[in-house]
């Protein structure tokens, strides 16, 4: 099933790298690199040179522990390189929670909308009438939606993680989910899941939710699987001082995410795009082959 959104009709086909661009000062893994417009640019350029078929940008680190940051000082972040990024020739989607911030990229003309919350969140406070993500969603009829599962919020959600058997929960929120967006009128090929590896759950359950991931599959809709230098892939010794530092887990990184395409994964979510193309090269040439001695 393709994936319709705002500009593109992306056929999901074949795997598709969604190349991370943060704008922001205290990532976990890459703050403050592309801090300025212009880095930032010359970093989307980088990554659509390297073979990323989608561009995904970020104005606040949702790393565990991270406090909100203000609508004022997102949308500064993220507009300036909105504005030029459309411009590239590829789908440009905005992790983002916030729907003023939404309204704002879809009207720039932006292709996706990545939301943590699964467009749950609400901004109280402000004059007018309470704006939902699925207000701005639906007014944008032909944006496409990634749909992901947190427990709990960034602040809190590494301090209690879930409990339980991961899988049912994570399939029952992104199931019931996606089907309240639908009835607010968004299309079903509109819509990609997200299981939400390190948000608010533990080593296990990450491992859990790749290991069983055909299982996510049942809700119907493609899924998004963002592996990438997460503090899951950083060693499994007991001993702190052996565990890799973020910048240090390109090759548990591309792992993961080769293990999550051959699980059914139609997007990965990554850093390292020019390795991780190169690794789905391989993988892409093994499918083929397979399919050419069955017939």
């Amino acid at each position: 099933m393709p994936w319709q959104t705002t500009r593109f009709l992306i056929d999901l086909t074949n795997p598709q790298v969604m190349g991370i661009v943060n704008v922001t000062p205290d990532s976990f893994s890459d703050g403050g690199q592309h801090g300025s417009t212009l880095a930032a640019l010359r970093h989307c350029e980088k990554l659509l040179k390297d073979g990323a078929d989608i561009l995904d940008i970020g104005g606040e680190s949702t790393r565990p522990g991270s406090a909100p940051l203000s609508l004022e000082d997102e949308l500064g972040r993220v507009l300036p390189l909105v504005r030029e990024a459309v411009k590239l020739g590829a789908p440009i989607s905005v992790d983002t929670y916030k729907p003023q911030v939404m309204q704002a990229v879809l009207d720039l003309g932006a292709d996706i909308i990545n939301d943590i919350w699964a467009l749950r969140w609400t901004m109280p406070g402000l004059p007018g009438p309470l704006l939902t993500g699925v207000d701005v969603v639906s007014q944008h009829s032909n944006c496409g939606v990634c749909l992901m599962h947190m427990h709990q919020e960034p602040l809190t959600m590494q301090i209690n993680p879930m409990e339980g058997d991961v899988v049912p929960q994570v399939l029952s929120f992104l199931k019931q989910t996606a089907r309240h967006l639908r009835l607010q009128g968004i299309k079903k090929n509109q819509i990609v899941i997200d299981p939400g590896i390190g948000f608010g759950k533990t080593m296990a359950q990450n491992f859990t939710l790749l290991a069983r991931q055909n299982e996510l599959l049942a809700a119907g809709y493609p899924l998004l699987a963002g592996w990438s230098r997460k503090s899951s892939l950083s060693g499994f010794s007991p001993d702190a001082k052996t565990a890799l530092d973020a910048q240090d887990r390109l090759i548990p990184s591309v792992a993961a995410a080769l293990l999550a395409v051959e699980r059914g994964a139609s997007v990965v979510r990554v850093h390292d795009v020019q390795e991780t193309v190169q690794a789905l090269k391989v993988l892409n040439a093994l499918t083929a082959q397979q399919k050419n001695s069955l017939n």
